[in-house]
């Protein structure tokens, strides 16, 4: 049975994506314990909220560092996904983890789009990766944001929301989801499971 460490810090609604893995048949441990997340088989860093406040908490916790060692398949969801890259611009400036060059913005959409973006939204697919087995392109996901990351390399699919919103990026052993693959249906489910059957 798959094991899974869902990072548990204070900026994250963890009980939705611990159920939703368990539907899955995967063991959840919530936890923030850094040896515990060192040795997990696999990683979920969920996150809601600020920037600043969740790396604050990370930092408080002593998790920062098994989090940039960790080279299982770890997966970052909504803010968590964020904390992947190098900074946010956030308040005066915020140092992230630093795995996906770029800085983190606010979601300027245009007048006509509110902020944050806060519904279902179509996922298009830049290539082909693991994570996304299954999915078809066009997919809906749900999506709760306010900042957005860079476009880039890293970029696995995109939605649009006034311009792109990188919806999953990737690097390495590192995969981020900007939506909430949880309270995603059906593609959000196939993508968790695709996360448990990533080679450990």
């Amino acid at each position: 049975m798959t094991q899974v460490a869902v990072v548990s810090y204070g900026a994250g609604n963890v009980a939705s994506v611990q159920f939703a893995l368990e539907r899955l048949g995967a063991t959840v441990r919530l936890t923030a314990d850094p040896v515990e997340i060192a040795e997990a088989e696999r990683v979920i860093l969920p996150g809601v909220g600020a920037a600043g406040y969740a790396m604050s908490r990370l930092a408080a916790l002593n998790l920062i560092a098994p989090l940039r060692a960790f080279e299982r398949p770890l997966l970052g969801v909504c803010l968590g996904q964020q904390l992947l890259f190098e900074r946010s611009d956030e308040g005066d400036g915020v140092e992230l983890l630093g795995f996906i060059p770029g800085a983190v913005k606010r979601l300027e959409p245009g007048a006509a789009l509110p902020v944050p973006h806060m519904g279902w939204s179509r996922l298009t697919r830049d290539h082909d990766d693991p994570l996304l087995a299954g999915v078809e392109d066009g997919a809906y996901a749900y999506f709760v944001h306010g900042f957005v990351c860079p476009d880039g390399p890293a970029t696995v699919a995109r939605a649009d929301y006034g311009g792109p919103v990188p919806a999953v990026v990737r690097s390495a052993n590192r995969w981020g989801c900007q939506f909430h693959p949880e309270r995603s249906a059906q593609a959000g489910a196939a993508i968790l499971k695709n996360f448990l059957g990533l080679p450990a």
